[in-house]
């Protein structure tokens, strides 16, 4: 048996501390090469592959992508949800993928925790507030006596904002920014060591996300706690990340310090990705042209692509061709312009305005239902019948059947035109009879 394969075997336990990589930082968790793969046969999907990147401890690791890409199912195979059809997740240096002894998949529990996107389905609505909280305390056995568990929830709802009080309460009694409080308090009181963060504070309202995050920002300096923070938004990451990796179809294109990817972003999706992020200025963001990724530009028919570090700390996926692009654009130095603000007087920009105002025009008239025709029927019932034509130019110009209410408008008008000349003649010839 190899010294690799004994390791393994007596790793029942986690160590206090993880390996250290060439600069002497410590690698809390490790994903090398992790397929996850759903379903069997012809109707299996691969939702993540070759994915692989390290966490330091003490770090925010984000991953980003749009939705769909596999970001929360790497989340749920850290957590151990997902099993890997491929490939190997580490904890402190011990592979917690796949069978492990039971010992040490209470370890990984008690060490890992998650908060949950939706913090309404994440908590169970028949359950006190301080249940919801102790359930890790009970199943692990943290606390000495009763009184030690109940300072403990105390203590740590407190932490998260909220009162003692509260306790007694059930999750439905709670706003959307209360109750992803809750979920941060029954995930701290566990003191754990990396919590997954699965998009946060995307149910959430503007004015409640900065409170979370600096909630969670503040666990993080008082308490050493990792993060692998999940999202798909970019402008969110950016400021509260120490490196984030961006995530495409399953598969893991970049990974880069934060302010060196959004300097230097040289994968073409992560391109695409902070150019569509919005500019808050109106007529700047009016003006904005979007980068937009087509997957068809790379050619890997016989250059294979490889995750490949090209300096500065910094990973991208591509072949030899692409590889030595990014390096000669990274080894510029000259920051990438992911935005670019095109010229209003510009006669391009005009035309293209006036392209996406004509398309915009299209989609609103297409949207109006298939009957609003403009028939000349409406417009010969409308004539024969005025008063009625004029009743149903009012219902269709409540409905916006713009054309039909036009049609049946004019029908009308000419209608009383054409009645009005026939009385006023008829009158005509009456009072020449009388006379």
């Amino acid at each position: 048996m190899s010294q690799e394969k004994a390791n393994e075997v007596r790793s029942t336990h986690l160590p206090e501390h993880g390996p250290l990589d060439e600069n002497g930082r410590e690698i809390l968790l490790s994903l090398k090469n992790v397929d996850i793969t759903f379903g069997k046969g012809d109707a299996a999907v691969r939702a993540v592959q070759n994915a692989t990147f390290d966490i330091y401890k003490g770090e925010t690791f984000s991953l980003v992508g749009e939705s769909g890409s596999g970001k929360t199912t790497v989340g749920r195979a850290v957590i151990r949800v997902n099993p890997l059809a491929g490939g190997e997740i580490l904890y402190k240096g011990v592979r917690i993928s796949g069978k492990i002894p039971r010992a040490l998949d209470r370890e990984v529990i008690r060490n890992i925790q998650m908060v949950f996107q939706d913090p309404a389905a994440s908590l169970n609505e028949r359950a006190t507030v301080d249940y919801i909280i102790s359930e890790g305390l009970y199943n692990f056995h943290l606390f000495k006596d009763e009184a030690d568990r109940v300072k403990k929830v105390e203590t740590m709802i407190e932490e998260v904002g909220l009162l003692p009080e509260h306790l007694t309460r059930y999750p439905h009694e709670f706003s959307g920014g209360q109750r992803q409080r809750i979920g941060i308090a029954r995930a701290m009181v566990m003191e754990p060591e990396l919590v997954v963060a699965d998009e946060p504070i995307s149910a959430l309202d503007v004015s409640i996300r900065a409170q979370v995050l600096n909630l969670m920002k503040k666990f993080q300096e008082e308490k050493g706690i990792t993060y692998l923070f999940i999202a798909h938004d970019l402008s969110v990451v950016r400021f509260i990340s120490d490196r984030i990796g961006v995530i495409y179809k399953g598969r893991i294109v970049e990974v880069a310090e934060a302010e060196e990817l959004f300097n230097y972003p040289l994968h073409p999706y992560t391109h695409s990705l902070i150019s569509a992020i919005p500019i808050p200025d109106p007529e700047l963001e009016k003006n904005k042209v979007l980068f937009t990724y087509d997957p068809s530009i790379h050619d890997y028919s016989e250059d294979k692509p490889d995750f490949v570090c090209i300096g500065h700390n910094h990973y991208v996926y591509g072949n030899k061709k692409e590889i030595e692009q990014y390096k000669a654009i990274r080894n510029s130095n000259i920051p990438v312009k992911p935005v670019k603000i095109a010229d209003p007087n510009d006669p391009k920009t005009q035309q293209n305005q006036r392209r996406e105002e004509t398309e915009a025009n299209s989609e609103e008239f297409l949207i109006h239902p298939t009957h609003d025709t403009g028939s000349i029927w409406y417009k010969i019932l409308s004539f024969l019948l005025p008063i009625l034509g004029l009743i149903a130019a009012a219902v269709f110009k409540h409905f916006h059947h713009t054309r039909n209410q036009k049609a049946c408008f004019r029908g009308a008008i000419a209608g009383l035109i054409v009645l009005g000349v026939i009385v006023i003649l008829f009158l005509l010839l009456l009072v020449l009879a009388v006379i």
